[in-house]
């Protein structure tokens, strides 16, 4: 069977299924266009509030088939760059989705499986999980914005060492710098997963997409110029009905049922 991108919904939560287990949930062209399309219908969708990326069976993703990309050095370098570019227009959308992404990973996540959670704004994760850069122990550099990410997450030090050396890391260890919303017991990342995203769906839609905004833009703009844009978005924010839910909500000690 092909690899494939499942998807379906969990009350307001999309979920998207990476499926291919026996190369390990390994990633594809076919999936980054159809990541890319399920991510463009719930961007306007009011009935999706939240989305989680999870793997089929035992693993979240290897990242790249090492077949594919073996067959791919016998075809004009053109079209590995048109690949990347799809993963990475892939990674993009996840990134700038203005709900919130989690990433509920068992087993490994491993080169673009290890991006593809790094770009999620949550990842929860077994006890039992294990993360890898890898792309050095195949001879390759990075893609996904794995670089850029644990460069900007981590200390240089710690960084270079899992980049360069592309040393297995333990749920427990990326928990204990940080990275990790939520560990739980094997079997019990998903349903973890769809607990957290329960809880981002029942938040102000207008307000979770201004915070991913700002929380985006803030690494490319000094701090003047983000403060004028958090004070534009909270007067938007203010003057939305759901600020007038929320705050009379809150006065009456009762829980926001928001638009």
């Amino acid at each position: 069977m092909p690899a494939q991108l499942k998807s379906h919904t969990i009350d307001q939560t999309l979920i998207l299924t990476l499926c291919d287990p026996e190369n390990r949930n390994a990633l594809s062209p076919s999936i980054y266009a159809a990541g890319l399309e399920a991510l463009n219908a719930a961007d306007s969708s009011p009935d999706i509030g939240s989305v989680i990326l999870t793997g089929e069976g035992e693993n979240f993703c290897a990242g790249g088939n090492l077949k594919r990309l073996q067959t791919n050095r016998e075809l004009p370098r053109q079209h590995q760059s048109e690949s990347i570019d799809g993963l990475h227009s892939w990674m993009e959308a996840i990134r700038s989705f203005p709900k919130p992404v989690i990433a509920a990973v068992e087993g490994a996540a491993a080169g673009a499986g290890f991006s593809l959670c790094l770009m999620a704004d949550f990842i929860v994760a077994s006890q039992e999980s294990v993360f890898a850069t890898s792309y050095s122990n195949i001879g390759l550099s990075p893609d996904g914005g794995a670089s850029w990410h644990l460069s900007r997450l981590l200390p240089r030090q710690l960084a270079a060492r899992w980049l360069l050396l592309g040393e297995r890391i333990s749920a427990t260890e990326l928990n204990q710098h940080g990275l990790i919303y939520e560990l739980t017991h094997a079997g019990q990342a998903f349903d973890a997963a769809l607990n957290l995203s329960k809880k981002l769906n029942a938040r102000a839609a207008n307000a979770t997409s201004s915070i991913k905004e700002l929380i985006n833009a803030s690494s490319s703009q000094d701090l003047i110029t983000h403060m004028q844009h958090e004070r534009d978005h909270f007067v938007n924010n203010l003057h939305h009905e759901n600020a007038g839910i929320g705050i009379q909500a809150f006065l009456d000690k009762k829980s926001p049922s928001y638009k």
